[in-house]
């Protein structure tokens, strides 16, 4: 119970605190394709789109209202993680100190107050690695139905899914849980997470592939201007928090090296290959946020029975949990903008920046229309270089009386530039060489 109030306060914070600002860029561009409904996109599968056509016919354009299945995600994370360390023998204080991890982790608050695909990864994630367990616990192979379930939901969501099956099919193979490839119901969890995520397999190849080439285009880009550098490092500090790290490595310690832990050293290998994958690929660091929870959640269990003695111990975990809640609402968005605060955390987290002066772009690119002859505003059309300018464009431009955007990135150069073409163009985002070669 103590677990689901934590969850619900969770839910609530975020909730409360996510419409401070205004729509990130990576919400408007969402927004935009929950508009086009399709099987498929140019950046990402179809699921997070989808929830933001459910959030749109719910609460219309609201910043909450759309944040807020974003969070619920989150918090049913908490719960989940509460729930593996339950399954691996914990009670209550392992319950609560593995969810109080995962609630203080940067890559979950941020998943929890930003609507993105991240967000739902995340929860399919922890899913898949509950489901794990309660399979090796019971020995019962139709768990994978439920396994094959989650996966697919994943592969809708983010394609990074595909390491965590990596992932598992290493587990089983290095573990005596290699048996379960003659069970049938394993099988049967393979078929169910194809028949999940064929729709969008299909979109792909009637689309030529044309989110591999996207995939691979921003993979170089990441990597040549840096932002896969310090992968490792960044493990002590961005897909946990740091003050978990003994927590987290004493789940590792847990799965390999306890006595009653070997039952689920598959988990353990789940998260080794799935960090080497990552590593080996160049991968971005907080990719491997979902991978933590399964650590966590083994890591409580071990704790709780060696402070069974040590009261000690278990004041200064709450207290360094209490701590990391502290720095993890410095990460939500309240501080008022240019206030000191807001610059001192925007300059360290981008994000912030990205949420702020969208509609006053908007009203500027009407009052540029407005100064066009007569003769041209009627065709006039928008181009923009960035998704963000795009999605703010048709997201407040109809109120100004603005035509929808016309884009070369992500799926907005699926949708062309509209029948007749504009005569007059304004550009925004693109400078005067990339101009020049349109």
């Amino acid at each position: 119970m103590r677990v689901i109030i934590l969850a619900v306060v969770l839910v609530i914070v975020h909730t409360l605190t996510n419409g401070q600002y205004g729509f990130h860029r990576d919400e408007l561009a969402t927004i935009d394709d929950a508009r086009h409904l399709a099987w498929g996109y140019v950046a990402y599968p179809p699921l997070t789109p989808f929830i933001g056509r459910v959030a749109l016919e719910l609460f219309g354009i609201s910043l909450a209202g759309l944040r807020f299945f974003a969070a619920v995600a989150q918090g049913l994370a908490v719960i989940l993680a509460g729930l593996m360390a339950r399954e691996l023998g914990g009670k209550r204080p392992a319950q609560l100190v593995a969810a109080a991890g995962i609630a203080i982790a940067p890559v979950s608050i941020a998943a929890g107050e930003l609507f993105q695909y991240v967000s739902f990864d995340y929860l399919w994630w922890v899913l898949t690695a509950w489901l794990m367990i309660r399979l090796l616990k019971s020995e019962d192979p139709r768990w994978f139905v439920g396994v094959g379930a989650a996966v697919g939901l994943g592969m809708m969501t983010k394609y990074t899914m595909g390491v965590l099956v990596i992932a598992i099919a290493g587990g089983l193979l290095l573990t005596p849980a290699r048996r379960f490839f003659r069970s049938p119901w394993l099988w049967a969890g393979v078929a169910v997470s194809v028949v999940i995520f064929l729709p969008n397999v299909l979109w792909q190849i009637q689309h030529d592939l044309i989110s591999v080439d996207f995939l691979r285009s921003i993979h170089a880009r990441d990597v040549r201007i840096g932002r896969t550098n310090g992968f490792l490092v960044n493990q002590l500090f961005v897909p946990a928090c740091f003050l978990t790290v003994p927590l987290w490595v004493a789940g590792l310690h847990y799965y390999f090296f306890a006595e009653d832990g070997r039952r689920y050293r598959t988990i353990g290998w789940m998260f080794v290959v799935s960090l080497v994958v990552f590593l080996v690929a160049q991968a971005r660091d907080y990719y491997m946020g979902p991978a933590y929870p399964m650590l966590l959640a083994a890591g409580a269990v071990a704790w709780e029975r060696w402070t069974l003695s040590r009261r000690v111990w278990r004041g200064l975990t709450w207290a360094a949990l209490a701590v990391g809640g502290a720095l993890g609402i410095l990460l939500l968005p309240i501080a008022p903008v240019n206030s000191y605060m807001w610059n001192h955390v925007s300059s360290k987290i981008g994000d912030l920046r990205e949420e702020i002066g969208w509609p006053e772009l908007v009203q500027t690119v009407a009052a540029i229309r407005d100064s066009l002859p007569a003769g041209e505003r009627a065709g006039v059309g928008i181009l923009a270089g960035n998704y963000g300018e795009a999605g703010a464009i048709d997201l407040y431009g109809p109120a100004h009386g603005l035509p929808a955007a016309i884009s070369g990135i992500n799926s907005y150069w699926l949708r062309g530039y509209g029948d007749p073409p504009p005569r007059t163009l304004i550009v925004l985002g693109l400078s005067q060489r990339s101009r020049e070669q349109i």
